[in-house]
């Protein structure tokens, strides 16, 4: 509730497009505190229905009859693919994402409500979302390679001692721990409050999601092809001379309320989790460490795909693959394959 790029960009698309809400039957998904129901209750809904999986619906039936709407507002305690409802709904809205937009997200739920209880034509709020990637420098690049290194050395010390100690040879799991520590230190994605001037070229756009169509077997793997071309605007910001280290790439989302093809939003409404220079929001953006780093200049080129899917041992978290090739100013072409966690 304390983000205010999250909160002004759902208080302006309900608000703002109050003609849309005026008379229509509206379920909130995840509700939590109430506070998206209690919005489209005063844009004019007739009816909503906030669902909510937790005990936090208790609060959010205390908060929805303070604010006198409890004759317009229901809160149902549940999940939504248990509940039933007794009625369709012209309006689905709900505050799903997670980081990188799809870890741990309720985006299954929202559709699993939409292909049940939404009528023909309805519509979605948020409508749409885009990924993006952009490659970057990273403060924090160094200092994960170094902590990776000590990790190694203190394991060889500790074969070392285990051997002459207790003559105990512990070099049969040397291969597991250097794997166990390469997945945490340099193949775990890490939360960043990434600033602009980290950027090496404009945000390549993954995929756009039209959460009218896409379907959760979709979601389920996401083949996403990028291009990025290291921009000379962006690179003269490091004030080099010679190459720079692209030490990772950055990740993040943008949800967009533009409300159905057959009732467009009359003010259109985005919300954004790039890189900013204050006021970011919790979501903040995904770093992927890249080890070893690439050294480019303007005009080198970065083309490929990024592969999104689910853990298999758990589905709210991902996997995330990059397949792509390094070509430089000089035609020189390296290929690279690499794997992620966002845990």
């Amino acid at each position: 509730l304390e983000g205010a790029a999250r909160m002004n960009a759902y208080h302006d698309a309900v608000m703002r497009n109050a003609k849309l809400f005026e008379g229509r039957v509206v379920l909130d998904v995840g509700c939590g505190s109430g506070i998206l129901a209690i919005w489209s209750a005063q844009a004019g809904a007739r009816r909503v229905y906030a669902v909510e999986a937790t005990r936090m619906a208790e609060h959010a039936k205390v908060l929805v009859e303070h604010n006198k709407l409890e004759n317009v507002v229901t809160v149902l305690e549940g999940t939504v693919e248990s509940l039933e409802l007794p009625e369709q709904v012209d309006i689905i809205i709900s505050e799903w994402m997670g980081y990188f937009l799809l870890r741990e997200s309720m985006l299954d739920s929202v559709l699993h409500a939409r292909d049940k209880w939404l009528r023909p034509g309805g519509m979605l709020f948020p409508s749409h979302a885009t990924l993006y990637l952009a490659p970057i420098v990273s403060e924090e690049h160094e200092q994960k390679v170094e902590q990776y290194d000590d990790e190694l050395d203190s394991w060889e010390y500790f074969v070392q001692r285990m051997q002459q100690a207790y003559g105990v040879d512990f070099r049969v799991l040397s291969d597991r721990f250097e794997n166990e520590q390469r997945k945490y230190f340099l193949q775990t994605a890490r939360w960043a409050d990434v600033k602009p001037g980290a950027l090496l070229a404009e945000p390549c756009a993954l995929v756009t999601l039209d959460l009218s169509t896409v379907t959760v077997e979709e979601l389920k793997t996401l083949n996403c092809p990028f291009e990025i071309q290291i921009s000379e605007e962006k690179f003269a910001l490091h004030d080099l001379d010679g190459p720079e280290e692209l030490q990772a790439f950055c990740g993040w989302f943008d949800v967009d309320f533009r409300g159905s093809s057959e009732e467009p939003a009359a003010i259109p409404i985005k919300l954004t989790t790039q890189p900013v220079e204050h006021a970011s929001t919790h979501w903040g953006q995904q770093v992927f460490h890249v080890h070893p780093s690439h050294l480019c200049v303007p005009g080198d080129i970065f083309k490929g795909h990024l592969r999104i899917q689910r853990n298999r041992h758990n589905q709210r978290l991902l996997d995330v693959w990059m397949d792509y090739a390094h070509t430089t100013q000089q035609g020189d072409r390296r290929s690279h394959v690499r794997c992620f966690y966002i845990e």
